[in-house]
């Protein structure tokens, strides 16, 4: 399941945030020489969550409070894409370790069941090892979930980092016209 949802998240985050930097970073440029036309050109040759975001405060520019509001509201329309299964990442770093743990419990209740019908001590060694191999596949899990949920966490919060710059740079260049 970590795999699959990596591997998807890699790919949502590939082909909808590619061009994040491209515009966040043209459209902050351009917004300082207040060159709206090459923006709307920018914004239309790049879709992106980031030309998504832009085109939707700048079709709301009335008054400031109607664009961060048009920002607000694409953004959080927006993000629900990007947050996708990270639930089960982190639910999956959460339980891995607990069933790792089941699995060390009923091995060492089996290998002590053993010693009870009267076996010799070498034959615990079967329960023993299969505690210690439970143990170690729900940390591997756990540990391989927690990367992936690092990774796409941290490039989320670079994105959203990102495009609030671009936001707080078109609201300021177009301040002037609504004075």
């Amino acid at each position: 399941m970590v795999i699959a949802i990596a591997a998807e998240r890699a790919f949502y985050y590939h082909k909808y945030a590619g061009k994040t930097f491209v515009v966040t970073h043209a459209v902050n440029e351009l917004a300082k020489l207040q060159n709206w036309a090459e923006i709307d050109k920018v914004i239309k040759e790049n879709p992106s969550i980031a030309s998504r975001i832009a085109e939707a405060g700048l079709h709301n520019a009335s008054s400031e409070e109607a664009m961060k509001t048009a920002f607000a509201d694409q953004m959080g329309v927006d993000a629900v894409g990007f947050r996708k299964y990270m639930d089960y990442l982190s639910a999956t770093v959460t339980i891995s370790p607990l069933l790792g743990l089941l699995g060390t419990v009923t091995g060492m209740i089996g290998s002590f069941s053993i010693l009870d019908s009267g076996a010799g001590a070498s034959a615990i060694t079967g329960g023993v090892g299969e505690a210690l191999i439970a143990t170690a596949s729900g940390l591997c899990v756990a540990i391989m979930a927690f990367i992936v949920y690092t990774v796409f966490s941290h490039r989320l919060d670079a994105i959203i980092n990102q495009i609030e710059n671009m936001c707080v740079s078109i609201v300021s260049a177009k301040r002037e016209g609504w004075k």
